[in-house]
């Protein structure tokens, strides 16, 4: 991304409320999110390819956070107890599927947890996204969420709906799909909620 269409970005997102910072590498965010969040404070987890790579669930709990992320779960029940907590905690880390340069960030969920916290619940979240998640426009935005995103977090997950074969959203209602909520964040109330950090690697899907 160059730099005309960041600055763009970035103005674009404070009109809207929503905090853009750019680093050069996910280990530059990393030590920044452990920087910003103080130890005693609770930590919800949006799973994410891209926190997985940043591997911040693990950094955070070595130094004494409390971290709810489904992904440390032994089964079923306790990964949906795990979701829960993430929702009422002090912070929310997550990945977004896609944010758009006029400032929109478009993301879509198999249970809802995820979009449930972005949109309610943590007191600060911060989204991590690299470079590949950025578009011009929220209809761009939507398009590849559906037909990038989904197809290929279905098959990551195991799951094997239409759009893992044709590579594009043909809006199944497989039992398969994981696309179930769809959420749009075009602005927020409150002006330290969101912060959006861009990444200048290619992360995640």
């Amino acid at each position: 991304m160059n730099e005309e269409k960041f600055i763009r970005l970035k103005k674009n997102f404070k009109l809207r409320n929503i905090e853009v910072q750019y680093f050069e590498t996910l280990e530059n965010v990393k030590s920044f999110i452990l920087n910003i969040i103080p130890i005693k404070c609770t930590i919800g987890i949006g799973h994410s390819v891209t926190l997985q790579k940043l591997d911040i669930t693990n950094a955070l709990l070595e130094r004494g956070n409390i971290v709810y992320d489904k992904e440390l779960a032994k089964n079923r029940e306790e990964c949906k107890d795990l979701k829960k907590k993430a929702l009422i905690t002090d912070w929310y880390i997550t990945g977004s599927n896609a944010i758009s340069i006029d400032g929109q960030i478009v993301n879509v969920d198999h249970s809802g947890n995820r979009v449930a916290a972005i949109t309610f619940g943590p007191d600060k979240v911060i989204i991590v996204v690299g470079k590949n998640k950025v578009v011009d426009t929220v209809d761009e935005a939507i398009r590849r969420v559906k037909n990038v995103a989904c197809p290929l977090n279905a098959k990551r997950a195991g799951f094997n709906p239409p759009c893992v074969t044709l590579n594009k959203c043909v809006d199944c209602v497989s039992k398969e799909r994981v696309c179930n909520s769809l959420s749009i964040i075009e602005g927020q109330s409150d002006s330290n909620r969101i912060k959006l950090f861009i990444v200048n690697e290619e992360c995640g899907f």
